[in-house]
């Protein structure tokens, strides 16, 4: 598989981002965190690389496999917040398999701020 080239990218990128704030993730649950977020953070890289070539199909089949690892991360820390994590996961797939794209717009846009990302995103090309 083609690896992602960080560097080509816009820092603004909210893969960019998001990637490089899953450290926090350990921070804040701890070591156990550490394969998780890694996994994630190889994910996010995969679907980065999936839509920079074009596929945005796979990029965002790709995205949905890392919120619902994040999703079980978080029911590993708090059985509520993993539920509710579990449920935008859900929303985000259900959504992409109807093709309704406006739906897993807001399910990724609900994922990023309850992830801690409160800034106002520009409407992502799709």
């Amino acid at each position: 598989m083609k690896r992602l080239n960080v560097a080509s990218l816009s820092q603004s990128d909210s893969f960019l981002q998001l990637i490089d704030r899953l450290g926090e993730l350990e921070v804040v649950i701890g070591p156990q965190a550490r394969p998780a977020v890694a996994e994630v953070r190889n994910l996010l890289r995969e679907a980065a690389a999936a839509r920079q070539r074009g596929d945005v199909p796979g990029a965002l089949g790709i995205i949905s496999a890392a919120m619902q690892r994040l999703a079980a991360l978080a029911g590993g820390v708090d059985g509520e917040e993993g539920a509710m994590m579990r449920a935008i996961s859900a929303s985000f797939a259900q959504s992409l398999g109807a093709g309704d794209k406006g739906g897993a717009k807001r399910a990724l846009e609900t994922m990023r701020i309850k992830a801690g990302d409160c800034t106002k995103k520009e409407d992502p090309d799709w």
